[in-house]
């Protein structure tokens, strides 16, 4: 059989393997591009087509099998009208990564179905419960296309990039000072290390390029020096109780000039002797 030109061009496009992008430097890949392998959770709710993570009509959550504590996350996400999924990170990987963790929002939140309900945190990019990104329906492309979008995840800093338009850059820990958007406890936000994963309420959602760029363990703040303790005066001396003066010694009387010897009478000289 002949296949004209252009058929042929449509059926050689339709086979031909897409390159990988270029790996930036210091980033390695989560993902193979084919199958499952390196995560855990929903293996069966998700599915890989056309290269990409996919979440299916039962798709809920499926996780990284390591963990991660600091990085940036790379990747890229398509959504069908009206999706709703999310990123969890720092995950246990069970419970409700809402807030057992942290989940980063994946969402049409410009469809029709969203308008008058949907909460400041709810928005594409926000941290669910805790902090609300902006901007995120302006920057984001049309149902359909493909979206680029970057997690900073460094100790207690947080900031999403989606479409080289930063939606989000906040300190956790001054989000949540005076409790939580959502009212609710997110004990999750206060853990430092779990794993990365999508979070599925079962609309179709595509996620490929995805890859990771660890950073270094943020060092903890030095624990606060307490004050020394006060140093007590010590007690005032007992003033010495001055010393009696002595009486004074009586002054000696003067011994009595000594008698003058009186000189002995001189001895006549002798005669001398006559001549014989």
């Amino acid at each position: 059989m002949i296949i004209g030109g252009t058929s042929l061009l449509a059926a050689l496009l339709a086979t031909a393997t897409v390159a990988p992008p270029t790996m930036e430097a210091d980033f390695v890949s989560l993902f193979n591009g084919t199958d499952l392998q390196g995560w855990v959770g929903d293996t069966t709710g998700y599915s890989v087509e056309s290269g990409a993570i996919t979440c299916g009509p039962k798709g809920t959550d499926l996780f990284t099998a390591g963990d991660y504590a600091n990085f940036v996350l790379r990747l890229q996400f398509k959504l069908s009208a009206g999706a709703n999924n999310g990123i969890g990170v720092r995950a246990p990987g069970a419970g409700d990564a809402a807030y057992e963790a942290m989940e980063f929002q994946v969402l049409d939140d410009a469809n029709e179905k969203y308008k008058g309900w949907l909460k400041d945190w709810q928005h594409h990019g926000s941290v669910y419960g805790i902090a609300a990104s902006k901007n995120a329906a302006a920057a984001m492309r049309p149902v359909g296309e493909w979206n680029d979008e970057e997690i900073v995840l460094d100790g207690r800093h947080a900031k999403v990039t989606l479409n080289n338009t930063v939606i989000l850059d906040i300190d956790l820990d001054a989000a949540m000072k005076d409790g939580t958007l959502s009212g609710k406890e997110h004990p999750g936000a206060r853990r430092s290390t779990g794993k990365i994963g999508f979070l599925g309420h079962g609309d179709y959602v595509q996620y490929r390029n995805i890859r990771i760029r660890t950073l270094p363990a943020v060092a903890a703040p030095a624990a606060p020096v307490a004050p020394a303790a006060p140093v007590t005066p010590a007690s005032p001396m007992t003033p010495v109780t001055p010393m009696t003066p002595k009486t004074p010694m009586k002054p000696v009387t003067p011994a009595s000039p000594a008698t003058p010897v009186t000189p002995a009478t001189p001895v006549p000289p002798a005669t001398p002797d006559k001549p014989s």
